[in-house]
């Protein structure tokens, strides 16, 4: 996966129906550049979250869209449990092998990170928020 760079067009990001482009490093696989589109589908303020990434500018193994919900519980003050789900799409059906392997061997830790990197900026209490 390409690093993430920045995102632009995000003036509303967080509201449904918005959107924000996504940029990303020059990779073995990716010239560089913009490589995909962030559509927020659903959202309720502190509970749940859907967004589905489409538009991608790079091959991607045949996925033409990722979808992730976000799930939070607060188990007691200052404590919540998150869940994130995720579902890739693919129209490639001769590729589903390989996509099976991509989501159970790399995505899964992907997101791990990011969870990880979630967890990090909250006990930094970083000002970190989309409104």
């Amino acid at each position: 996966m390409p690093r993430i760079m920045h995102c632009t067009d995000d003036q509303n990001w967080g509201k449904p129906g918005s959107t924000k482009r996504v940029w990303a490093a020059r990779s073995l696989t990716f010239a560089g550049g913009e490589i995909s589109l962030d559509r927020v589908v659903e959202r309720i303020e502190n509970t749940y979250w859907k967004i589905e990434v489409s538009e991608f500018k790079s091959w991607m193994l045949g996925f033409t869209r990722f979808e992730g919900e976000w799930r939070t519980t607060e188990l007691k003050p200052n404590k919540i449990l998150i869940k994130y789900t995720y579902t890739l799409h693919s129209n490639s059906p001769w590729l589903y092998p390989v996509n099976w392997l991509f989501t159970k061997l790399f995505w899964r830790s992907y997101m791990k990170r990011v969870l990880e990197n979630v967890r990090v900026l909250a006990y930094g209490r970083e000002p970190y928020q989309y409104d």
